[in-house]
């Protein structure tokens, strides 16, 4: 059985209110996961950034690392910034599939739940 680890990446901010709804994310992917770590990440700001997320879960016996953005589009930084963290990420850990699926806001399930909000449903 292979060990695997779940990294959700946000943006970051000062205010560290602002992290509280991917707590609350990771705490939900844990429930549906107990047995997968899960782990928040961050760009900037807070702590941890994607690497050390990625190095922490390497160094916990993970094979397989999947990082989620949780974005709502495929912007400037998944498209310019976070490929290279990906590059020096699996660098360091070369025996460790990591893997980078699209932003979360892209996926239907998450547009047709952000609608229905929207629309009061």
């Amino acid at each position: 059985m292979s060990i695997e680890s779940i990294v959700l990446f946000a943006h970051g901010a000062r205010d560290p209110d602002w992290a509280l709804p991917a707590q609350r994310v990771a705490a939900e992917v844990r429930r549906l996961r107990p047995e997968v770590k899960v782990t928040v990440a961050f760009l900037e700001f807070m702590e941890p950034n994607l690497v050390d997320a990625v190095d922490e879960a390497a160094r916990a016996g993970a094979e397989s690392v999947r990082v989620v953005p949780l974005f709502l589009a495929q912007g400037g930084h998944l498209k310019r910034d976070v490929p290279a963290l990906m590059d020096a990420a699996r660098q360091k850990h070369p025996g460790c599939r990591i893997e980078l699926v699209s932003a979360v806001g892209e996926d239907e399930g998450v547009v047709r739940a952000m609608a229905a909000y929207s629309a009061g449903a």
